[in-house]
C-alpha cells in the first residue's frame, strides 16, 4: 500500500448545490441578516470560499458550531482573526443550547436601526428574515432546532440531509431560511479537501478513504501526538511503514477478519468515527 497524498483538484460539484446557490442569490433580497455557520474544528476550511458573491453585501454573524469537540485554544485564534477582519462571531454550543441566544441577541442589534427608520415614519417593526448557509454536515439543522425549541429540521451526521429552501418560524419577530449545505465548485486545496473529509464534510467517495486516514494520524502524529497515544498507543508514525501503524490500530479496535488478518477497509472507517465524534479527543486542523 502506498501512502500518497495526491494533488486534489476536485470538479466535483453535484446539481443541487448549483441550484441552491441559484436559488440563494434570487431570494438574498428578501434576507436582512445571514448566519454563517462554520466548524469549529476547522474554521478556515469549512468557511465557503466564494461567499460575498452569494450573499452580497448582507450583514452577517459568523457563528462556529461542534465547539465541544475543537481545540478551543486554536479556535480562539480564529475567533480573533476573524473580529479583526470585521466578523461578529459567536461560538454555540448546540449540544447544551448555550450562547445560542445570543445569536438572537446580536440579531435584534443588528436590525435596531432598520427598525428605529421604520418606527420614525410610523411603520411597525420589521419581522426579521435570516439566511442559514454553511457547507455540509457543519451543524446547521441542529443550529435551527436549537433556535426554535423543538426539532424543525432532520439532523444527521453526514452530508447532504437538508434537500430544500424553507422558512422556518423562530418566533413573531424572526423566521429563518435553512439551506442545504454548499460548497464551492471546484477543491483545489489539498489540505482543505482532507480537512473536510476529515470532518465528514464531504462524502466519502469523493477521497479515497485510505488517504483520508493516513492524512488524520499525520495529522494527529504532527499536532496532537499525546492523543494519538492515548487513543491507539502509537508513539510516532512512520510512513515509510505506515502499514504497521495500522495493524496497530487495527489490532486495538477490533478490526479483524477470518485467520487474523487485519481488515484495513474497517480500520479507516474506525480513524474517521473515532476523530469525527470525538472519541479521539478535541482537534482543531486549521
Amino acid at each position: 500500500m502506498e501512502n500518497r497524498q495526491n494533488s486534489t483538484n476536485i470538479n466535483w460539484y453535484p446539481g443541487h448545490m448549483a441550484k441552491t446557490r441559484r436559488i440563494i442569490k434570487e431570494r438574498i433580497n428578501l434576507v436582512d441578516v445571514v448566519y454563517e455557520v462554520v466548524d469549529a474544528r476547522i474554521p478556515k476550511s469549512s468557511k465557503i470560499k466564494d461567499i460575498d458573491d452569494i450573499i452580497r453585501d448582507k450583514k452577517r454573524i459568523l457563528i462556529m458550531t461542534k465547539i465541544d469537540l475543537c481545540d478551543m485554544e486554536k479556535t480562539k485564534k480564529w475567533v480573533k482573526y476573524y473580529e479583526s477582519v470585521g466578523y461578529k462571531v459567536i461560538l454555540a454550543d448546540l449540544i447544551n443550547g448555550k450562547d445560542v441566544d445570543k445569536i438572537i441577541s446580536e440579531t435584534n442589534e443588528i436590525m435596531e436601526s432598520v427598525n428605529n427608520k421604520r418606527l420614525e415614519k410610523g411603520l411597525q417593526k420589521r419581522k426579521v428574515r435570516a439566511l442559514v448557509i454553511g457547507i455540509p454536515n457543519v451543524g446547521k439543522s441542529t443550529l435551527i432546532n436549537r433556535l426554535v425549541g423543538r426539532k424543525a429540521v432532520n439532523v444527521g451526521n453526514k452530508p447532504g440531509i437538508t434537500k430544500t429552501l424553507d422558512w422556518i418560524r423562530i418566533n413573531k419577530d424572526v423566521e429563518l431560511l435553512d439551506t442545504p449545505g454548499i460548497l464551492w465548485p471546484k477543491l483545489d486545496d489539498d489540505e482543505t479537501s482532507f480537512n473536510l473529509a476529515s470532518m465528514t464534510a464531504i462524502k466519502e467517495e469523493i477521497l479515497p478513504i485510505d488517504q483520508v486516514a493516513i492524512y488524520i494520524l499525520n495529522k494527529l502524529n504532527t499536532e496532537y501526538s499525546e492523543l494519538l497515544k492515548d487513543r491507539y498507543g502509537i508513539d510516532n508514525i512512520d510512513n515509510e511503514n505506515i502499514i504497521e501503524t495500522l495493524d496497530i490500530i487495527g489490532r486495538k479496535r477490533g478490526c479483524i477478519i477470518k485467520g487474523g488478518e487485519v481488515d484495513y477497509d474497517k480500520v479507516y472507517q474506525v480513524i474517521l468515527r473515532d476523530l469525527s465524534s470525538g472519541l479521539i479527543g478535541k482537534v482543531t486542523f486549521d
